[in-house]
C-alpha cells in the first residue's frame, strides 16, 4: 500500500488510545508499508510495529519510536533528528544516509543494522547493543557510547571525533582509516579492535583494558593511558609522542617501529615488558631496542 492510500492521522489517534489503555484504542502496525517522503513529524509511534516499512526521505524529526519493532525496517535518507529510539529494536534496519542529529538510540538492540554514511552528531547511544552491524563512513562527531556492547561492529572510516565510549565493551570492532580526536575510551573494554591508521590524537584510554588490538601506522598522539592494561597488541608505525603512560601495563604490547618521541611517565619495568626494536624511537629520542639503566625512558625535551 502506498502513503496516498493510508489513513496515516487516524491510525496514530488509534494508537494515542492504545497507548493509554482507552476505548477504541488499537497498536499502529505499519509492517510492509511504503510511507516514503511522508512527513512524521512530531508523531507518537511508541511500541509501534513497523517491521518491513519503508520510509525513503519521510520526515521523523522528534518522532517518538521508542521501544518500537524496527526490524528490516529502510529509514534510508529519512530525518530523524531529535527522534527518540530508545529501547526501540533495530535488526537489519537501514539507516544509511539518514539524519539523527541529536537523536537517542539509547538501549537500542541491534543485530545487521547499518548506518553507513549516517549523520549522527551528538546521537546518544547509550547502554546500546550492536553486532554486526556498520557505521562506515558516517559522522558521529560528540556522539555517546557510554557502557554500550559493540561486536564486529564497523566504523571504518568514520568520523568519532569527541566521541565517548566510557566503560563500553567492543570486541572484534573496526575503527580503520577513522578519526576519533579528543574521544573518550576511558574505563572501556576493548578487545581484538582494529584501529590501523586512525586518528587518535588526545584520546583518552585511562584505565581502560586493551587487548590485541591493531594501532598500526596510527596517530595516537597525546593521548592518556594512564592505569590501562595493554595486553597484547600492535604499534608498529604508529605514533605515540606525547601520550601519557602513568601506571600502564603493556605486557608484550609491539612498539617496534613506533615512535615514543616525548612520551612521559614510562618506566624501564613497563618498557622491558614492551617489544623494541632498533626501529623504535624512545621517548628521549633515541632508537631501541630499550635497555634497562639506559635512561631512554625519560621523555625528550623539546
Amino acid at each position: 500500500m502506498v502513503s496516498t492510500e493510508i489513513p496515516i492521522e487516524g491510525i496514530l489517534r488509534e494508537h494515542a488510545a492504545w497507548l493509554e489503555q482507552a476505548e477504541g484504542g488499537r497498536q499502529a502496525d505499519l509492517s510492509g508499508l511504503t510511507l516514503n517522503d511522508m512527513d512524521l513529524a512530531d508523531a507518537v509511534l511508541r511500541r509501534a510495529i513497523l517491521a518491513g516499512t519503508t520510509l525513503l526521505d519521510a520526515n521523523l524529526s522528534r518522532c517518538d519510536l521508542s521501544e518500537a519493532q524496527l526490524e528490516r525496517a529502510d529509514f534510508r535518507r529519512a530525518n530523524l533528528a531529535g527522534a527518540d529510539l530508545t529501547a526501540a529494536v533495530l535488526t537489519n534496519a537501514d539507516f544509511a544516509g539518514a539524519f539523527l542529529s541529536d537523536a537517542n538510540l539509547s538501549e537500542i538492540r541491534a543485530i545487521g543494522a547499518k548506518f553507513q554514511q549516517a549523520r549522527l552528531p551528538q546521537a546518544r547511544i547509550l547502554e546500546a547493543s550492536l553486532t554486526d552491524s556498520s557505521f562506515a563512513r558516517a559522522s558521529a562527531r560528540e556522539a555517546s557510547f557510554h557502557q554500550s556492547r559493540l561486536y564486529d561492529v564497523d566504523f571504518t572510516e568514520c568520523d568519532l571525533a569527541r566521541a565517548i565510549f566510557y566503560h563500553a565493551r567492543l570486541h572484534h570492532t573496526r575503527f580503520t582509516g577513522g578519526s576519533i580526536a579528543n574521544g573518550n575510551f576511558s574505563g572501556a573494554k576493548i578487545d581484538h579492535c582494529d584501529f590501523t591508521r586512525a586518528k587518535l590524537a588526545g584520546v583518552r584510554f585511562a584505565r581502560a583494558e586493551i587487548v590485541q588490538c591493531l594501532f598500526r601506522y596510527a596517530d595516537v598522539q597525546g593521548c592518556d593511558f594512564r592505569e590501562a592494561r595493554l595486553r597484547g597488541g600492535d604499534f608498529s608505525r604508529a605514533v605515540l609522542a606525547g601520550s601519557r603512560f602513568g601506571g600502564a601495563q603493556l605486557a608484550m604490547a609491539d612498539l617496534r617501529g613506533a615512535d615514543l618521541t616525548g612520551a612521559r611517565e614510562l618506566t624501564p619495568d613497563q618498557l622491558v615488558q614492551a617489544i623494541t626494536d632498533e626501529s623504535t624511537l624512545l621517548p628521549s629520542g633515541r632508537c631501541g631496542p630499550y635497555i634497562r639503566g639506559s635512561g631512554a625512558e625519560k621523555p625528550k625535551i623539546i
